[in-house]
């Protein structure tokens, strides 16, 4: 069913108003706009990464039309996490206005600052930690630990005198993390006791029966794998999942091996993370990546990033044999991360290359090498429960993950009425305990296509996977001005066709059959002409060899 776009109402005095402008309806892309009193609050401000349906695409970011014409206005960015999806886009929305103050945890904003130093850009940051209160414009904000897949995640509450909403950001309930630092439920009842109107909740594994498994069982799994490993170990992963690179280290410590980082993000992060003391790096166990060849086959672990199969990564270009590091047999490859929805064929591809060349490939599917970062529907469950909320907003996920999350609620005894499906640019108002849907902005996308920002569009796309799966025509025709007779032409040049260019020999007198009858109409003009000529070329590809291609026809005068 299509979306239905309709402007809001001018915001009621003591209403808070909700608009998501990323993150419904897609795993990543997360950002929220709350607006009380004439200011907005930003929380999160990531990226989506792109799906093969978008050619030369680098990232996608949230639409920020809707807040433009108002930057003055914003008060800060809540960044709950040190993820790209949650923190990706804040290079784009500085660039706009650089004095927006950024407010996380201490790791958080160390990721976001060291990715802003690419940007040239120094931001004001606020430095927050669980337990603490502060007021930012007319939104106060208390800070919740949250148990996630990197350190130091936080859950926000914002109070107004509209009410109190709760926004998890990404989280789980494992409750034996690595870190000890496990997600605050004895915050989340008091905030329960005291009444949550709106519950803004990770959907991610909603759809996910029981509950999500302990990150402490990884390390076992990866002690013993790297064990067998006969050769050399390269472990891919996301360059901010400090708990996981935690456990490699650990994992090829115990075994006599040395580590080497692979990707640039891997290694800043990292640097970062074992400089705040979020990452433990045993004595003598990291090497340089260049002296790392040097040591023996079986004394060396790689940490690298591209587990998701982004075409320019570290572990895709092993598997095309474009890399330093050429996977052989005996080497062993662990995916040691998550699937997002829309990469699995990407994945798929690098995994049947790198055993194609001989390397023993351990992922998810066949070994315990991954537990996610998100609640599960029991653990959901259990936060419906300790919070009776009275409305919900089920965020970051697909939809049937936000499907999912609402029936969640519903079944702890949320009513139906009180449970929002909403998707990006939903506009949601809240005053005296209820939410209620009160418009539907207009979101696109917005492409970060190599330096240009927002320039590429939809169609633009269909082009390129139209030039990439259906070919390339160009037809040169010389016409006589005067008379709209043919003098020279017309040449036929096909681009991507299996088929000998003499096949297309066969049209050429079509075109200038096509030429003349407009000429004896008396047509003239050069674009007329030009779609006479796409017209009959195209009808004759599409009969002949069953293809839609690009055309372009050039008609030139004489």
């Amino acid at each position: 069913m299509p979306t239905t776009v309709y402007d809001p109402p001018a915001l009621a005095k003591g209403t808070l108003r909700v608009i998501p402008l990323g993150g419904l309806g897609e795993v990543g892309r997360n950002m929220t706009v709350f607006e009380f009193d004439g200011k907005l609050l930003v929380v999160d401000c990531g990226v989506l990464f792109p799906e093969e349906h978008q050619p030369g695409v680098d990232l996608i970011l949230p639409d920020f039309e809707p807040i433009k014409h108002r930057l003055d206005d914003i008060v800060g960015v809540v960044l709950t996490h040190g993820h790209e999806d949650h923190i990706g886009a804040v290079p784009y929305l500085l660039r706009l206005k650089s004095d927006i103050p950024l407010i996380g945890s201490g790791l958080t904003l160390a990721l976001i600052e060291a990715k802003l130093k690419e940007h040239r850009i120094r931001p004001y940051t606020l430095t927050v930690k669980e337990g603490q209160r502060e007021q930012v414009g007319p939104f106060d904000l208390e800070f919740v630990a949250v148990n996630h897949s990197i350190p130091d995640a936080l859950a926000v509450a914002i109070r107004t005198p509209a009410g109190l909403v709760l926004a998890t950001g990404d989280f789980k309930m494992d409750q034996l993390p690595l870190d000890g630092r496990i997600t605050d439920l004895r915050a989340f009842a008091r905030l329960g006791e005291e009444g949550v109107d709106l519950f803004l909740v990770d959907s991610t594994n909603a759809d996910v029966p029981g509950f999500t498994a302990t990150e402490r069982g990884i390390g076992p799994v990866l002690d013993q794998v790297i064990a067998r490993a006969p050769r050399r170990v390269v472990v891919a992963s996301f360059s901010s999942h400090v708990h996981r690179v935690q456990q490699v280290l650990d994992a090829a410590h115990a075994n006599g091996r040395r580590v080497a980082l692979l990707g640039r993000s891997m290694v800043r992060n990292m640097g970062i993370a074992a400089d705040l003391g979020y990452l433990n790096v045993p004595d003598g166990v990291l090497i340089d990546y260049k002296k790392a060849r040097d040591l023996p086959d079986d004394k060396i672990v790689y940490m690298s990033t591209g587990s998701q199969g982004e075409p320019m990564a570290v572990l895709s270009r092993m598997a095309n044999l474009d890399h330093a590091i050429e996977p052989g047999e005996g080497d062993t490859i662990i995916l040691a991360s998550s699937q997002i929805p829309g990469n699995e064929n990407a994945i798929y591809r690098v995994i049947d290359g790198l055993t194609k060349l001989g390397a023993t490939v351990v992922h998810k599917g066949n070994a315990k090498v991954h537990v996610s970062g998100h609640a599960a529907a029991g653990e959901l469950l259990y936060c419906y429960n300790i919070l009776q909320p009275k409305n919900v907003l089920p965020v970051h996920g697909e939809y049937r993950h936000l499907m999912a999350n609402a029936k969640l609620a519903q079944e702890t005894g949320i009513p139906e009425k009180n449970t929002i499906l909403g998707e990006n640019g939903t506009v949601v108002d809240l005053r005296d305990g209820t939410a209620e849907v009160v418009g539907q902005l207009d979101i696109g996308f917005v492409y970060v296509d190599g330096s240009s920002v927002g320039e590429i569009t939809d169609a633009d796309l269909k082009d390129r996977r139209i030039l990439g799966e259906e070919g390339f025509i160009s037809v040169i025709v010389v016409v006589d001005s005067a008379t709209g007779k043919i003098v020279s032409g017309p040449e036929v040049h096909a681009r991507g066709f299996a088929e000998d260019a003499a096949v297309f020999e066969s049209v050429k007198p079509k075109i200038a059959a096509a030429l003349a009858e407009a000429a004896q109409s008396g047509v003239r003009d050069k674009h007329a002409l030009s779609q006479v000529v796409r017209r009959t070329i195209g009808r004759w590809v599409n009969q002949s060899l069953r293809r839609r291609p690009m055309i372009v026809p050039l008609v030139i005068e004489a």
